[in-house]
């Protein structure tokens, strides 16, 4: 019998997921706007319909017979990653769950509703009479639906509340967004895999960002430099936090920070495996478990398989914003060459324009020799 699987989306993030099911003995059959991305001609079969058009690919995937659907680093996709799922009687969350889960207002709400340390926010929209909201700045104005860093900033003034909420209601789908307080502390991500509502620690990621206004993600290192009383603190705080938002199936990626007194505070919950190269290159990096491969087996309803794949080992991304970066890339390819060991999505054209995570020249991944 044929594995036919569905892969909702074709740009470079979903090809370590195309490649993986391909290793698997999957059929890869990928979805998405034709637009010459890498995974339309990796892909077994390629259909050009847009990832949000999630009939369509419903009616296409009831016609080929999936035996599982999924989408890695992408919020939107997994809207029909589990529309079509649920469909179909296939593992996946709920389209409730997706629904909170890409939402950072229902979101907060149902942290609240549970008690999960999340910080207060405001919802507003174009309507909202900005100037008179009692909020003590500074704080951070976010699109209520998109993710990369597109349309955050944080305010230090009234002054400059106005404009940005007015950037981050245009960079939002359904033209909302947050204003919240700004939380103090050291940013994290915090990688998970559960199946069937057990949730399976993987690792914890230091993220490193340009700050403000913008927090555009620079890097980032795996494992990241905590002791063992604060990443079983984070376990219990993230396996509570997917509890509340039904999040029982597939990957997580959790944004946290914690401040200076150790106290932790969820930024936000991604149904889904990190962008960035977190999920696809870190994780099995540094702790040798084949992430990418959980992920398919859970949407095919498969246990995920624990069995570590390489030796774990400390890693770094660094993404290129400058030419001086690009020289230092240089530099260790040339100099230290066995500590490289990836250079993903590389466009020089794009130094020197980068607004958001979606727009920087590309990255490289290398073993981490710091302290």
């Amino acid at each position: 019998m044929q594995k036919n699987l569905a892969i909702i989306g074709a740009s470079y993030f979903q090809l370590p997921l195309i490649e993986k099911a391909k290793e698997m003995g999957y059929i890869t059959h990928v979805f998405a706007w034709a637009a010459n991305d890498v995974g339309e001609s990796v892909a077994d079969y390629f259909y050009p319909i847009s990832i949000i058009e999630k009939e369509e690919i419903l009616k296409k995937c009831e016609e080929i017979g999936i035996c599982g659907i999924c989408s890695i680093a992408s919020d939107l996709a997994m809207v029909t990653v589990n529309y079509v799922a649920q469909s179909l009687g296939l593992n996946s969350n709920s389209v409730e769950a997706t629904k909170v889960s890409t939402n950072k207002h229902l979101m907060r709400k149902a942290f609240e509703e549970r008690n999960d340390p999340s910080p207060k926010s405001v919802l507003v929209d174009e309507n909202s009479d900005v100037d008179n909201l009692e909020i003590e700045f500074p704080v951070i104005v976010k699109p209520t639906d998109r993710s990369g860093s597109r349309g955050i900033f944080k305010a230090e003034s009234r002054e400059q509340l106005s404009a940005a909420v007015r950037h981050a209601i245009e960079c939002s789908f359904e033209k909302k967004a947050l204003v919240e307080e700004f939380v103090q502390g050291t940013e994290y991500s915090v990688e998970f895999i559960s199946y069937k509502g057990q949730h399976h620690y993987l690792t914890t990621t230091l993220k490193y960002t340009t700050g403000a206004p913008n927090f555009i993600e620079t890097g980032h290192r795996q494992p990241a430099p905590i002791d063992k009383d604060t990443e079983d603190r984070i376990k219990r705080v993230i396996s509570h936090a997917l509890d509340t938002l039904s999040l029982e199936n597939g990957a997580s990626h959790s944004e946290i920070k914690i401040d200076d007194d150790g106290k932790i505070k969820l930024i936000e919950i991604g149904g889904r495996m990190g962008g960035d190269c977190i999920g696809s290159d870190l994780v099995p990096c540094s702790t040798g478990y084949d992430f990418v491969r959980m992920v398919i087996e859970v949407a095919c309803d498969i246990p995920p398989s624990f069995e570590k794949v390489c030796e774990p080992q400390s890693v770094e991304s660094v993404f290129i914003f400058s030419k001086e970066d690009l020289m230092e890339l240089e530099r260790i390819k040339a100099e230290e060459p066995d500590s490289l060991i990836r250079i993903a999505d590389l466009s020089v054209d794009k130094i020197g324009t980068t607004t958001d995570s979606s727009n920087r020249a590309g990255c490289y991944i290398k073993k981490f020799k710091g302290v």
